[in-house]
């Protein structure tokens, strides 16, 4: 079994940032792709950005204003949300794609979610 808990979601004002974080624990052989998506009310889960040993991707409306990290031997991911904007309001879920043994394929997991809320 594996966990993912994010941790670092409130509420700020419009132009302020925050970093989310989230870890995972459990039976874990190997974590390959790790990712933030959100879901504001009303609107389908979307993906935020996401990270991989090589690369990073992100979504156009975050681009120069988010930034994804990770740090392997914690198996854990960031979020540094900077120049935050009231339409970036949405509940923040993390997930992984995580091998528990050494072969078969991985698994995605999801985390719990963060309550962002970007509002004077």
């Amino acid at each position: 079994q594996v966990q993912l808990v994010e941790s670092g979601g409130g509420l700020v004002q419009p132009g302020g940032s925050l970093r989310l974080s989230c870890a995972a624990s459990g039976n874990i052989f190997s974590i390959h792709a790790m990712g933030w998506y959100r879901q504001a009310p009303g609107k389908q889960r979307e993906l935020v950005a996401a990270i991989t040993a090589s690369s990073t991707d992100y979504a156009d409306s975050v681009k120069g204003r988010f930034t994804i990290s990770r740090d392997n031997a914690k198996n854990t991911v960031y979020l540094q949300m900077n120049s935050l904007k009231p339409e970036d309001t949405a509940v923040y879920y993390c997930n992984a794609e995580v091998k528990t043994t050494g072969w078969g394929r991985a698994a995605t997991y999801w985390g719990q979610g963060t309550q962002v809320t970007v509002s004077s």
